[in-house]
């Protein structure tokens, strides 16, 4: 079932965003976002509407929406992966929010892959400010 995020969830939430995060960009030093974990914490995940996705009391993902628009985080643990919850997630915010953008790294195949199959298109390429690595702005857009 999908819900809003809860402050007391933060510690379980935060655990799939560094675990998750650290497998996806494998090509990125660990250390890069292990630093990260509490500026995301403190700084991010505040500002942002989160939903998660809990089934049997075990939060399985989330997704971070950023400024009415923008998806700062989707992340679904390892072990929970396959099996649909990110595209539940992203099909709920659709209902929500008729634009939705992303950044994504380009070397991340499977998750541009996986955001082109839920109707993503990339408009952008750039640097990420933070790794310097290319990734690449998608937009969909439910109005068309």
């Amino acid at each position: 079932m999908i819900k809003e995020f809860e402050q007391a969830k933060m510690n379980e939430v935060m655990k799939i965003w560094l675990d998750t995060t650290i497998n996806a960009h494998y090509f990125i030093p660990e250390k890069y976002w292990v630093d990260s974990e509490r500026i995301v914490r403190e700084r991010y995940l505040p500002i942002a509407k989160t939903f998660i996705y809990d089934e049997d009391s075990i939060i399985k993902g989330f997704i971070s929406i950023m400024e009415g628009f923008f998806i700062g985080a989707l992340f679904v643990a390892k072990e929970y992966q396959q099996q649909g919850i990110g595209l539940k997630l992203i099909n709920y915010c659709k209902k929500l929010y008729p634009t939705l953008e992303l950044a994504v790294y380009v070397d991340n195949m499977g998750a541009v892959e996986f955001y082109k199959r839920c109707g993503f298109t990339i408009q952008t390429e750039q640097a990420n400010e933070g790794t310097g690595f290319k990734e690449y702005i998608m937009v969909w857009n439910g109005i068309e």
